[in-house]
């Protein structure tokens, strides 16, 4: 599960429901910092069990570089509303065309980034209509389906959500916690932290951990598909990946042709685990998408 340096939106940032032709979803919308030419705005996609607030941490230094940016719970996630047990709600296409109507709300192309999950459903949407975007982002998510260590996490998930509740599931998965995760918890944020993450455990809909875990194990690579775009591309992870070995990504971005970066000392989660230097690659590649527009 990521762990967001903190629940409450950055200084100047909103959260609030985007209206959408497919309903609303909770979002946190980030302006561009005062003084500073806009150049554009994004949005951005959490991965699986994540949400919106996986992306507080790059709001103020992409708002420095003048892009406004907007992240967003998809349904069923944490603040969005969806079904608690309608799996095909839920199906890949379902989301890809929320994302679309998302971009639209926004009203003007805008840069996508996708982390994990979410770089999936990025890539389903881009692959349906790329013309609402300008660029395409996929931090740390790979060309198909997850590890096989992470296939089988998934699966003992799936298996316990099937016969119990998501409060169930969040007393064991605390109950095996070691005592050193504990104690790298409370000194990350304490017992407001632990508080918050529960809070978006519960908010989650079954259904949709579910479905989209089950999109994670069958995957298909569709990176000859997404190559043939007119769009440029951005692979970007951290130096060490245990759900996409980083030769996967560093494949997956010369068949695309695509900038490739990676974040030292950061893991899965680049974007809480060095900002700085995340947002920082992520605004250079969209500062020169730009240019090439």
């Amino acid at each position: 599960m990521s762990r967001p340096a903190t629940f409450v939106p950055p200084p100047g940032a909103r959260a609030y429901a985007l209206r959408t032709a497919r309903g609303e979803f909770a979002v946190v919308d980030a302006p561009v910092a005062d003084g500073v030419e806009p150049r554009g705005v994004a949005l951005l996609l959490p991965g699986f069990t994540g949400s919106k607030e996986d992306f507080n941490p790059l709001h103020v230094p992409l708002a420095r570089r003048g892009y406004r940016t907007v992240a967003v719970d998809g349904r069923g996630q944490y603040e969005s509303d969806g079904p608690e047990t309608d799996e095909s709600a839920y199906a890949q296409q379902e989301l890809a065309r929320d994302v679309l109507a998302q971009a639209a709300a926004l009203g003007e192309p805008v840069h996508l980034l996708g982390h994990s999950l979410g770089g999936q459903i990025s890539r389903a949407a881009v692959l349906i209509d790329h013309t609402p975007f300008r660029s395409l982002t996929l931090m740390a998510s790979g060309p198909a389906q997850i590890s096989e260590p992470q296939q089988q996490r998934v699966k003992l998930l799936r298996d316990a959500l099937a016969v119990m509740t998501m409060g169930q599931v969040w007393d064991a998965m605390r109950a095996m916690e070691t005592p050193e995760e504990t104690e790298t918890a409370a000194l990350d944020g304490g017992l407001d932290d632990r508080d918050d993450l529960q809070r978006r455990w519960l908010g989650t809909r079954p259904a949709q951990l579910i479905a989209t875990g089950r999109q994670l194990c069958v995957e298909p690579d569709r990176v000859t598909e997404l190559a043939a775009l007119p769009l440029p591309f951005h692979v970007l992870s951290g130096a060490r990946d245990d759900t996409w070995p980083l030769p996967l990504l560093d494949d997956m971005a010369v068949r695309l042709s695509a900038r490739r970066t990676v974040i030292e000392n950061a893991e899965h989660s680049p974007n809480t685990d060095q900002p700085l230097a995340t947002a920082r690659a992520i605004a250079d590649f969209w500062d020169t998408a730009a240019e090439q527009g």
